[in-house]
């Protein structure tokens, strides 16, 4: 099994890809997002998507979206086929996706809408944070994909702010300020047994 970044030799998969995510939607009976196999190919072709294959055989996938003009990425489309279920595939492409769009657009802010508690999951692991959808870009092209979910309705009647999905945000400059922080924790701790060590020391003599 490899998990690799997606190129024009795996377009061949776009068909499959897309049946699957179709298929999963139906079978959990939650919305997701149409997207055609054309649009997939894109995706392959410019280095945005991930897919994980067992020899020739197409086990997953996910790829990234940018909006607001790169200020915002999305990893979408998360998807394993149904001879893949759980293994934990779903976790390692989640984690691929997750690491090639901060390699290739370090500066924004990754963002996820979901009704999967797995998938929530997964995100709060790699440092997503629950927030309210004013939170998430203002893209209108990305809200108007959401057109194709069975609770589109849910969106439009709460003016945008409410749906059966959550949104889940991993900011950079945050994330930052953490590390930052733990750092400084690092070295203030490290002076303090420093100090008390030296103290120690002169008491015993």
């Amino acid at each position: 099994m490899k998990v690799v970044i997606a190129d024009i030799s795996h377009i061949k998969y776009a068909e499959i890809i897309c049946e699957t995510i179709a298929e999963s939607a139906t079978v959990r009976g939650t919305g997701i997002a149409r997207r055609t196999p054309e649009y997939i190919a894109t995706k392959m072709e410019n280095g945005n998507a991930v897919i994980a294959l067992d020899g020739d055989k197409f086990a997953g996938f996910c790829y990234i979206e940018k909006w607001g003009h790169g200020k915002f990425v999305a990893n979408s489309g998360l998807i394993v086929h149904p001879d893949y279920r759980g293994v934990g595939l779903a976790k390692k492409i989640k984690h691929k996706i997750f690491e090639h769009s901060r390699t290739k657009f370090p500066d924004a802010k990754v963002f996820s809408i979901t009704t999967g508690l797995a998938v929530m999951k997964m995100n709060s692991d790699l440092g997503y944070k629950p927030v309210p959808f004013s939170e998430l870009t203002d893209d209108q092209t990305f809200w108007d994909g959401c057109q194709t979910c069975k609770n589109y309705d849910v969106l439009t009647r709460t003016n945008r702010k409410l749906c059966l999905c959550t949104g889940m945000l991993y900011d950079p400059d945050k994330q930052g300020k953490k590390e930052i922080k733990k750092v400084k924790e690092k070295v203030f701790n490290r002076l303090k047994h420093i100090k008390e060590t030296m103290f120690l020391k002169k008491d015993k003599k």
